[in-house]
Order: C-alpha cells, then structure tokens, then sequence
C-alpha cells in the first residue's frame, strides 16, 4: 500500500496553538505529515525564515514525541501544488477558524483542485478554544506589549517576544 502523505502549509509568523491543534490532528489523518513553511513574498514576516522553520521543528518534534506521528517540515516557496507533488502529498489539509476562512479557503482550494485534480484539499475545524488565534493577532498584540503567552508555546513565545525587543 502507497504511503499517505498529508502536506499542510503556511507562513507560520509565529506558529501558535492553534497551528499546533491542526498539525495533531492531521498526522493522525496520513501516514507523513510535511509541514510546508513558506516563503510568501505578500507578507513581511516577523520571524525570519530559518527561525520559522527551527520554531516549526521543534514544535513538530513535540507532537511526534507525543503522537508517534511522523512530521517532517520543510520551507518552501511557489505554487502550493508544485510543493505538494515535490514531497508525493496526495492531501493538502487546512485549518479553518470562522466562516471567513471558509470563502478565502474554498476558492484555494478549487484552484488547486483545477492544476492538480489528483491532490485532495481536507479542511479541519479549529478546536473551539483556538478559534480565534491568528498569527496576525499574536505578532500585533506582541508588538503592542500584550501577553501572547496563552496563544504560543513558551519556546515560541521567547523567541517572537526577542525578535518584537530587538526590532523596537
């Protein structure tokens, strides 16, 4: 039987809780899960790219020690589908917080759907109690002074809190 290969993206700026939810949840759904940290060029990220990718390792190591899944992560950059057919992803898995997500998600994922009709777009629903996170909230609220430290990991908060003093 053909390994099921599950491949979740995002920019991750900074990755938190409810990011963590979903990547759980979807290595129960595959046999890999990839975690694709991307390279968007329409965002200017607060955390760079290679903390992304260290942040988004040791967190996924977290989960794997705790699951037994297997998560690799990976950056990335260009068409979605390309990514996914790079690392042999027949899933593209999302999460979705509200309705909102839901427009912005579903014409994503018809787009893809029309490129590579052979790659599946799974949606799961955030955890009721990670509606709400966004990575847009917690880097604004980090650099307004608020406390993100129920949002993210402590790892995570030590490094976006760092990152927010050095740039002031």
């Amino acid at each position: 039987m053909a390994e099921r290969v599950g491949l979740y993206p995002g920019t991750f700026d900074p990755i938190h809780n409810g990011h963590l939810d979903i990547i759980a949840r979807g290595a129960r759904l595959v046999d890999r899960l990839v975690v694709g940290v991307a390279i968007n060029i329409g965002k200017s990220p607060l955390l760079d790219l290679e903390e992304r990718v260290e942040l988004v390792t040791s967190e996924c190591a977290t989960i794997a020690a705790r699951t037994g899944g297997n998560v690799e992560v990976r950056p990335f950059t260009g068409l979605l589908v390309h990514f996914a057919r790079d690392v042999g992803a027949s899933m593209i898995v999302r999460g979705l917080r509200a309705v909102s997500d839901f427009d912005y998600e579903f014409q994503m994922a018809g787009m893809n759907y029309r490129m590579r009709p052979d790659i599946e777009t799974t949606f799961l629903m955030a955890s009721e109690h990670h509606q709400f996170i966004s990575s847009r909230f917690v880097k604004e609220i980090a650099i307004l002074g608020g406390d993100i430290s129920t949002f993210v990991s402590p790892l995570t908060f030590t490094r976006t809190m760092a990152r927010v003093k050095a740039r002031a």
